[in-house]
């Protein structure tokens, strides 16, 4: 048991053992909540935030010409949308549809189908975008373990599928009588045979943990950067470096699906040159948009809900000032925590060997 002295989480006033004096718990939780509240870096929308960005985004009555669309919001239903959208314009398709869930999207519903409901449904918006897509063009489509055998059976029939991405959500979802569901699928699928990947702009730096060295003793296939040893490599369909967006991190949103702009920029990165047209039908609170932005790409997003378009072009313009992507840094996407203290450490260490050079100085 932890001592009295020790301020407990959350999570570990709940789970204590009833000895606990519960004055004691109590006065402990407010604390943490207290500390959290402190530090909530959660993207809120004031009124006047409302009122500002409300009419940033576009409205769709005919078709639009591409230049006209570049790095607009579409605030509208995806299904009044389409038509009006000129051929051949994407790059890169980001498709984040509900999943076969029934849940709530700030007032807006979606309601859990058969399988072969949701195949019927998908394919009503899918059909219509196959236009819309360069000949060269990618597709990522998001589902979890009930939605995708729906997903395949259906991008099979208009794309080249070439993998499924499976991503770790860092704390999942708990259960009593099951597994845990804590991971995601991401479909990567193609247009054609020929498309554009490029893979050493996703390669990954992760710490090694029994470092090898050749017979004259040097690093092999890894780096020794003093106290910390990394290698450098190519990343695989299975990505454990995410973090879902949570109240300490400054890209969280109160979106209850939003995704983390690490995954976005993996994507982008991947299957883009800069300049290259990002298209999202299902935007959310904007983070493809965002990261698109930051990664010096076009983007064209279309979101149903008002003020889920408020907070993409309030993180927009947030990105102007901060383009920072976390857990990417250097070129490199940094295991899930270990990037931003390998550049503290690496910051330290260069401020104490100019401290100990002053020394000697003087």
């Amino acid at each position: 048991m932890p001592s009295k002295n020790k301020l407990l989480s959350v999570a570990e006033v709940i789970d204590q053992p009833p000895i606990i004096k519960s004055s004691d718990i109590g006065a402990q939780k407010k604390s943490v909540i207290k500390q959290i509240a402190s530090n909530n870096r959660t993207i809120k929308l004031s009124p006047s935030d409302i009122k500002e960005l409300k009419n940033k985004s576009i409205h769709l009555s005919g078709p639009l010409e591409i230049e006209a669309l570049k790095n607009q919001i579409i605030h509208q239903d995806m299904h009044q949308v389409l038509d009006f959208l000129p051929d051949s314009f994407i790059d890169v398709a980001f498709l984040d549809p509900p999943y076969n869930l029934s849940k709530q999207f700030n007032g807006n519903s979606f309601k859990e189908m058969t399988s072969s409901d949701y195949e019927i449904w998908m394919e009503s918006w899918l059909s219509k975008m196959i236009r819309l897509l360069k000949p060269e063009a990618s597709i990522y489509i998001c589902g979890d373990w009930r939605s995708s055998a729906a997903i395949y059976n259906t991008a099979k029939k208009y794309f080249h599928i070439h993998n499924r991405i499976t991503f770790e959500r860092e704390k999942g979802r708990g259960a009593k009588t099951n597994w845990k569901n804590c991971s995601e699928d991401i479909w990567f699928c193609t247009l054609s045979k020929k498309y554009y990947f490029d893979v050493d702009a996703v390669k990954m730096k992760r710490k090694v943990l029994a470092p090898y060295r050749d017979n004259s003793g040097r690093p092999k296939d890894w780096q020794d950067n003093g106290d910390d040893k990394y290698r450098t490599t190519y990343p695989s369909n299975l990505w454990t470096d995410l973090t879902i967006p949570f109240w300490s991190m400054t890209e969280n949103t109160d979106h209850p699906t939003q995704k983390p702009e690490k995954l976005l920029a993996k994507i982008i990165l991947a299957s883009s040159r800069p300049g290259d047209l990002i298209f999202d039908p299902f935007l959310g609170a904007g983070t493809s948009a965002v990261t698109a932005q930051k990664l010096s790409r076009q983007f064209v997003g279309i979101e149903i809900d008002e003020l889920y378009c408020c907070l993409a072009h309030k993180r927009l313009k947030m990105a102007q000032d901060d383009s920072q992507i976390q857990g990417y840094e250097d070129g490199l996407f940094w295991e899930r925590n270990s990037g931003q203290n390998h550049t503290k450490k690496h910051k330290r260490k260069i401020n104490l060997e100019k401290d100990n050079a002053l020394r000697v100085q003087s």
